[in-house]
């Protein structure tokens, strides 16, 4: 069997979630030796499946051409994108239509298989959950330490941090709120504006950003992502809705105690894994709580087990078998 793995991972695309996580999933599928002969971003046409991850204009483009199966995962369904991108309605209505021209599509979690369902009732669905590269996210001291060092944060600083693109969807303005109130936290937040000034709410967020405390450091992209959640004491994910992110996992697998928000997308995957507040003030309680995240964060590792990323690209490697006969 031939596999493409078809991703648009050009310009400021690489630094979405859907693009890295396909580039974790590839990776992990060409370590295994059941895997078929697989191509990243390949042109040509007799590919028996091609997989995509995203749905912008070059792959839609290849999707026309392509004479295999064609496979999609959900990475974004309409509901992600509102308080994402100022344009989300305009996005929205291109769903139904992109989603039912596939052959099959997986799904991440629960709550994504329903919305595809009503999406695109006519497509059949599979779901597997993202995966998190065990190896690579794990403790480590000297990594701990020179993030600490090279951003100027103290050996002895309690670091909260979040992971994400910076959009009212994500908890920014949470964030921010946050750590007015708690002045003697390190706030760190990694990630930018994948969207430019088209990401919503921009100007505002840039204008509250200026007026955040010493205590706050926005990073941007950074290079080695796995040094950054190693820096953290716990990591704070204030999203408003989400699939199932990679960020969490990762933070998981780095042994962090995670503080969630209490939406159903976070309480049904990570169980009693995480703490969840529903307002700033709860979540300020926790994150001050060290004896209550001390035991949470000895559950962090163990829970990633089932989302190791070998055992997720065995059960993509079953459902290509499947599909492509």
């Amino acid at each position: 069997m031939k596999l493409n793995f078809f991703v648009e991972d050009m310009l400021f695309f690489k630094y979405i979630g859907c693009a890295t996580l396909a580039k974790m999933l590839y990776n992990a599928l060409t370590r295994e030796e059941s895997c078929p002969d697989i191509a990243w971003n390949a042109r040509g046409r007799d590919f028996d499946l091609v997989h995509y991850h995203t749905f912008g204009p070059l792959a839609l483009t290849n999707k026309k051409y392509s004479l295999g199966v064609k496979v999609l995962t959900a990475h974004s369904t309409p509901r992600l994108n509102t308080g994402n991108v100022a344009f989300s309605e305009t996005v929205n209505h291109f769903y139904p239509n992109i989603y039912g021209s596939f052959d099959h599509i997986i799904t991440i979690s629960p709550l994504c298989d329903k919305e595809v369902h009503e999406i695109a009732p006519d497509v059949e669905t599979t779901l597997i959950p993202n995966g998190v590269d065990r190896e690579k996210f794990q403790p480590n001291p000297g990594k701990r330490a020179a993030f600490r060092e090279k951003y100027g944060i103290g050996e002895d600083e309690w670091v909260v941090l979040t992971v994400a693109q910076q959009t009212p969807r994500k908890g920014i303005y949470d964030f921010l709120d946050l750590s007015h109130k708690h002045p003697d936290i390190r706030f760190v937040w990694v990630g930018g504006f994948p969207y430019g000034r088209l990401s919503q709410d921009y100007s505002m967020i840039e204008e509250q950003k200026s007026r955040s405390g010493k205590n706050v450091l926005f990073t941007g992209f950074v290079d080695d992502i796995t040094a950054a959640y190693c820096s953290a004491d716990l990591f704070f994910i204030p999203s408003y809705a989400e699939g199932l992110p990679m960020v969490a996992l990762e933070a998981f697998a780095t042994g962090l105690p995670v503080v969630a928000r209490r939406i159903p997308e976070f309480t049904g995957n990570f169980r009693d894994t995480a703490l969840y507040f529903d307002n700033t003030e709860e979540a300020g309680v926790l994150i001050e709580d060290r004896s209550l995240l001390g035991r949470h964060a000895a559950l962090s590792r163990p829970f990633t087990e089932e989302f190791d990323i070998r055992t997720i690209a065995t059960r993509h490697i079953d459902l290509y078998q499947k599909l492509a006969g």
